[in-house]
């Protein structure tokens, strides 16, 4: 294998991954599985990830990451030139680490909470208070990272880091006006990310 192999499909997680490929200038192939026809749950790809869940990065060794924090900072670390995140052991990479953490742990995990909300009960009854929970929780933290957004237009300044991608992504899954009330800053940052010249057929696939 001479390269790595990014499995996903279109307005995905995947995306913030495809996002960071491609900004950053990494050769990658782009294997495309088709959600609605039952790709996730295939035997072949319950080995690559068991959890079946998008996004897996298959290194050129062969070996498969999943997770995006743990697939952002192994591409940060292997292609430091590209500027991923800011250098391994510095107060800002410590930074970028916590936020990146921050954005996966609570806003993802929230708008999962927010459209799949039938998952997360066994009782019909209670649907609407989980996604109606999840959606103040989504506000309140796109609020709390929206604060820690100095002077843009990205979390760093001018140049997004893995943070950044994961953001853009978050904020399309997002109405507009929810993103607007809960933070402007936030709002900027999804609005630079997509304005970047690379990311033109990314942004197009994937919003």
């Amino acid at each position: 294998m001479s390269g790595y192999v990014l499995y996903g499909y279109a307005k995905s997680g995947s995306a913030v991954i495809e996002a960071a490929l491609v900004d950053a200038g990494i050769p990658f192939e782009l294997k495309k599985l088709d959600h609605d026809d039952g790709d996730l749950q295939s035997e072949a790809y319950r080995v690559l990830n068991p959890r079946q869940q998008v996004p897996a990065l298959m290194h050129p060794d062969g070996s498969v990451i999943t997770e995006i924090p743990a697939i952002l900072n192994h591409l940060a670390d292997a292609f430091p030139e590209s500027r991923l995140a800011p250098a391994p052991g510095s107060s800002a990479r410590a930074q970028h680490d916590r936020w990146l953490a921050f954005l996966h742990a609570n806003i993802y995990e929230a708008v999962l909470r927010l459209y799949y909300s039938e998952r997360y009960t066994d009782d019909p009854a209670g649907i609407d208070g989980i996604r109606n929970a999840a959606k103040a929780y989504i506000v309140r933290h796109f609020s709390i990272f929206g604060d820690a957004i100095a002077q843009g237009p990205f979390l760093f300044g001018d140049h997004p880091t893995g943070v950044d991608y994961l953001a853009w992504v978050l904020t399309t899954w997002m109405d507009r006006d929810v993103i607007v009330s809960a933070s402007p800053q936030v709002a900027g940052l999804g609005r630079a990310v997509a304005a970047r010249p690379k990311l033109a057929d990314v942004v197009a696939r994937n919003t």
